[in-house]
């Protein structure tokens, strides 16, 4: 009997010990002999970076170099690339177009060739989506992070949101926030007809309050109390991706990952709320599907109803409700506070604007979707505006098997990133005048603008997975733009410091102080 006891126990122990070893062996291939296999292929094609450093690879020097630009200012004409994504730029500069950098034990090539990126962007298949990190997903898991089958489904519930018709239909509710901000600003300027202003807290206001309106219709004052709350998680979250990702480390009771959760659960509880009225009021006939929240629960209740495609739980309804506000409210914010900033700084752009908005709508009227439809040189400064300042700076794709870019060809695991930002800045296909601001540019259309190359220009991104709020974002960009230059007139405060920042979009580090005039 005891002879067995120390049989098993010996087992046990080898058992274990083969374990530890077989562990032991994944870790370290994952984060040494992998890496170091990976990179030896890359070099052979001719391709250049950094050599791999044990686990963190080009994190620590990414996050000293972007800590070092984001402590001073830059010049009005300097170049936004090296003060909002310092590290690729660099490494571009001095490694050449196809480079590699390294995050953590990851590589990810740098691709800015518009023939590679097309290819990127539209092989969905082979290019996929990274998997978010934990701590990014609490925040906003909705369609722009899920892939394969499930992102198809819901694309499809999503897209009757998103339809000309729907949009068009919203435009009154939109325009209500639009007033709101004109009659706050009246107020400000009222004494001396002119006052300084940081409009960027108020055009923040302004598209969060529009996203709560058409996301949620009667709803929406509780709506503006979750977005409130996805303001204070981003700060956390932008905190959080400061450094390498430990799988496990958000479980741990720290002071960021506690408050996190908590509001993480007031989010959930809160849009829990809301979805479960607006069910109950559809069901019941005291609410029409006229928000997005509605057109999307009824799209999914069809769905229930024989469609081929698996329905949304309610944690799924709850992630797109979340990205709603996100992608909703940071898009369009960022679009209008670098218009009124450029066309500040270029006045004659903002004169030309404000004639064809009053020739098309007049100095009081409300715009509609035909005035919206007419306006060419707001188009063509919105256009511009994108080009310069892309809300998603870099977009990142992952191959999941031995995949061929070009003539390229990467093992499983790489990770292949369009630096959005350099692309939109890129000589060879903007001009030498690449980086100003020149919205002639578009003055025949985006395919005329990029000399026939589509994908020198992807401020949604392009291919199937093209944002699918592209349309709601530039409708609420023009008429939030149009009503202001039918009230305003402004110009660069000399308080203003010209700071563009990746805090998760590209936005203005210490906002937008302009001189603002009743016209």
């Amino acid at each position: 009997m005891e002879k067995a006891v120390q049989l098993v126990v010996r087992i046990t122990v080898v058992f274990v010990v083969a374990l530890f070893v077989k562990c032991a062996w994944r870790v370290w291939d994952s984060v040494w002999v992998r890496p170091r296999q990976v990179e030896k292929c890359l070099r052979k094609q001719g391709l250049r970076g950094n050599s791999y450093r044990f686990l963190y690879g080009d994190v620590k020097d990414n996050l000293e170099m972007s800590k070092k630009a984001m402590s001073t200012p830059m010049n009005l004409s300097g170049d936004v690339a090296t003060r909002a994504i310092p590290f690729i730029h660099q490494t571009i500069n001095k490694y050449g177009e196809n480079s590699f950098i390294w995050f953590g034990p990851t590589p990810r090539l740098l691709i800015t060739d518009p023939v590679l990126v097309k290819q990127v962007l539209n092989q969905t298949f082979r290019f996929k989506k990274l998997r978010q990190n934990p701590i990014v997903r609490m925040f906003a898991n909705g369609l722009a992070s899920i892939d394969g089958d499930q992102w198809t489904q819901h694309r499809k519930l999503l897209s009757p949101a998103f339809l000309s018709s729907k949009l068009k239909l919203m435009l009154p509710v939109m325009y209500i926030s639009c007033i709101e901000l004109v009659r706050e600003w009246q107020k400000m300027i009222e004494m001396k007809g002119r006052c300084e202003i940081d409009v960027a807290p108020y055009l923040n206001t302004l598209t969060s309050d529009v996203i709560s309106r058409t996301a949620f219709g009667s709803s929406y004052e509780e709506g503006s109390v979750v977005f409130k709350l996805q303001r204070q998680q981003i700060e956390l979250v932008n905190k959080s991706l400061q450094s390498v990702y430990i799988p496990g480390w958000r479980f741990l009771p720290t002071k960021n990952n506690r408050r996190m959760k908590e509001l993480s659960n007031k989010i959930q509880s809160s849009l829990t709320n809301i979805i479960e009225k607006k069910t109950k009021t559809m069901k019941a006939g005291q609410s029409r599907a006229d928000d997005l929240l509605g057109i999307l629960l009824e799209s999914n209740e069809q769905c229930k109803n024989g469609s081929a495609y698996v329905p949304m739980s309610l944690d799924d309804v709850i992630g797109e409700c979340k990205l709603f506000y996100f992608a909703g409210q940071e898009t369009t914010s960022n679009v209008l506070v670098w218009t009124l900033i450029l066309l500040s700084i270029h006045q004659n752009w903002q004169t030309r604007a404000r004639e064809e908005v009053l020739q098309v709508i007049g100095n009081q009227g409300q715009p509609d979707s035909d005035h919206l439809s007419r306006l060419k040189v707001i188009s063509m400064i919105i256009n511009e505006v994108l080009r310069l300042y892309p809300p998603a700076h870099t977009l990142t794709r992952k191959v999941h098997e031995t995949t061929t870019l070009g003539d390229i060809t990467l093992s499983s695991g790489v990770e292949v990133s369009l630096p959005v930002l350099l692309i939109h800045h890129d000589t060879k296909a903007w001009g030498a005048d690449a980086k100003e601001f020149n919205p002639e540019r578009f003055a025949n259309g985006v395919f005329k603008a990029t000399n026939n190359n589509q994908a020198a220009y992807c401020p949604f991104g392009m291919g199937p997975r093209t944002c699918i709020g592209q349309n709601f974002a530039t409708l609420e960009a023009k008429l939030a733009l149009a009503t202001i230059l039918q009230h305003f007139s402004f110009e660069l405060s000399p308080t203003y410091t010209h700071a563009p920042a990746t805090l998760i979009t590209l936005q203005p580090q210490h906002g937008a102080k302009l001189i603002v005039t009743r016209v």
